[in-house]
């Protein structure tokens, strides 16, 4: 890295892998850094500092990581390499092995990359800095403003649920929370630089307050009351913590959009017990019919886990069974990983690679036929659209129905980061978009 002052002459490229959460606190170290002269570099410029933002829910994410780090090591041989994110947390000798890694950057130290980069000026020696989990106590605010029309904005982090199976409580450390006071300031500050629409992300969002003494409806509707934005979703959000009153809250808003997604990971009440889930399936099934009673037309995303510890074939068939019930939109499945540290490697029972591909293969079936089947309900039907900017030579443009269908209509520039009513045609081949036209 050549010796240059950190007042405006650094370049810098992110490569973030993973969740909404990690999307939004890059886009934050992005402007906490060009506060200091750094830009991001464009496409072909040699960058002179280099962020990976790393993922570990899985063995797979932690390979991707290793690969990601190694190839922006190969082709910036005279960069500074950053590393941070949840893999850089849980195995920080691991990252801080692999050659030409300068900095290993805690989850809970993202918002002191300034710092690091000049002390890195002054010093150039490599660093570590993580802590443990358990000292994880401030709530860094982050909120991603990216060249598109959604805005992701980080309400609360960390978890208090250690769920068999999950490392995230290690990685992100006990649950936290903003103030409704700051979060609806971003929120202002997203309308005022045009911003339409909000996702509101966390780790365990329905926790949110814990450490405020506010709740998640209290900030839902203190949002929903700031002017300019017109649509807010809710990214992910426990069953257990998704009551009736946030439910009937959203179907009444002004803003926010009928789309839940609400994590499931087993339709087996035994597997729900051996990962330490807080609800059964009675509980979840109860939750669906909630929404949709309140809301015929929403969205309902559902994650599932295949192939857990201790899911059984007949296990997995009264899951499969169970989610086949149920009158939801859309399945996010993944495979069961192990990850070291975590309670699940206790469980007896391992389903093979093969049984597992088997599972999640079945799955898939499922979530497109019920997608599919969702979608076809609103062919010929006109929704309203919060459509994106176009790709520079396209001459289609996308966005997205209040209930979460992404359409793809005829190019309009005129239209980008406006919402506009839709007609829906059809469902494309691969049931991911449907075709629609505008009508206004």
């Amino acid at each position: 890295m050549t010796d240059k002052s950190i007042s405006g002459l650094y370049t810098v490229q992110f490569h973030t892998l993973g969740c909404k959460l990690n999307f939004s606190e890059s886009a934050t170290m992005e402007q906490l850094l060009a506060q200091e002269g750094i830009r991001r570099a464009v496409p072909g410029e040699t960058p002179d500092i280099c962020i990976v933002n790393t993922c570990s829910v899985t063995e797979l994410a932690d390979k991707k990581c290793r690969q990601t780090i190694r190839k922006f090591v190969k082709s910036y041989p005279g960069a500074l390499v950053i590393v941070t994110g949840c893999y850089a947390q849980l195995k920080s000798d691991e990252v801080a092995g692999i050659d030409g890694v300068d900095i290993v950057l805690g989850n809970d130290k993202k918002n002191t990359v300034v710092q690091l980069v000049k002390q890195w000026q002054e010093q150039h020696r490599r660093q570590i800095d993580v802590h443990e989990f358990k000292e994880f106590t401030d709530f860094c605010p982050s909120c991603s403003r990216g060249d598109r029309t959604r805005y992701f904005l980080k309400v609360q982090d960390g978890c208090d649920y250690f769920c068999s199976y999950c490392t995230i409580p290690f990685a992100r450390g006990r649950s936290r929370s903003g103030t409704i006071a700051q979060l609806t300031q971003q929120a202002r500050e997203v309308a005022a630089e045009g911003g339409k629409e909000i996702v509101i992300t966390g780790v365990n969002i329905g926790d949110f307050g814990k450490n405020t003494g506010e709740r998640f409806i209290d900030l839902i509707k203190a949002l929903d009351e700031v002017d300019g934005i017109e649509r807010y979703r809710i990214s992910s959000i426990e069953p257990d913590l998704l009551d009736d009153e946030i439910i009937e809250f959203v179907a009444a808003s002004r803003h926010f959009m009928p789309h839940f997604h609400i994590p499931l990971q087993s339709g087996s009440d035994e597997v729900l017990r051996l990962m330490h889930r807080h609800y059964d399936t009675a509980l979840y099934a109860h939750k669906i019919e909630a929404i949709r009673s309140a809301m015929p037309d929403a969205f309902i995303g559902v994650d599932i886990i295949v192939g857990a510890r201790g899911e059984t074939q007949s296990l997995f068939e009264q899951s499969r069974q169970f989610i086949a019930s149920l009158d939801v939109s859309r399945l996010h499945v993944f495979p069961y990983s192990e990850r070291p540290g975590t309670m699940a490697l206790r469980i007896d029972h391992i389903v093979d690679k093969h049984e597992k591909e088997e599972r999640v293969a079945q799955m898939l079936q499922l979530s497109d036929s019920k997608l599919r089947q969702f979608t076809s309900r609103f062919i010929g039907t006109q929704r309203p659209v919060l459509l994106e900017h176009p790709a520079r030579d396209s001459k289609t443009m996308h966005g997205f129905t209040d209930n979460y269908l992404r359409v793809e209509v005829p190019r309009n520039d005129a239209l980008a980061n406006v919402i506009t009513t839709v007609r829906i045609d059809n469902i494309s081949p691969d049931v991911e978009t449907v075709n629609g036209t505008i009508i206004i």
